[in-house]
């Protein structure tokens, strides 16, 4: 019966591919700010506005 070859993933980590520095990165989708999650709200001055008194 044969058995399997074990693989170990060492021998894929012997060499290791260039260095690529963050200057050389670019960016492949376009960006976009995200939503404001309060949207211009206040919640603390509305929580005590709705709990005073």
């Amino acid at each position: 019966m044969n058995q399997p070859e074990v693989h170990h993933a060492a021998v894929d980590y012997r060499a290791l591919p260039e260095r690529v520095t963050l200057e050389d990165t670019i960016t492949t989708k376009e960006t976009r700010d995200a939503p404001d999650p309060t949207m211009g709200r206040d919640p603390e001055t509305e929580f005590m506005l709705r709990n005073a008194g």
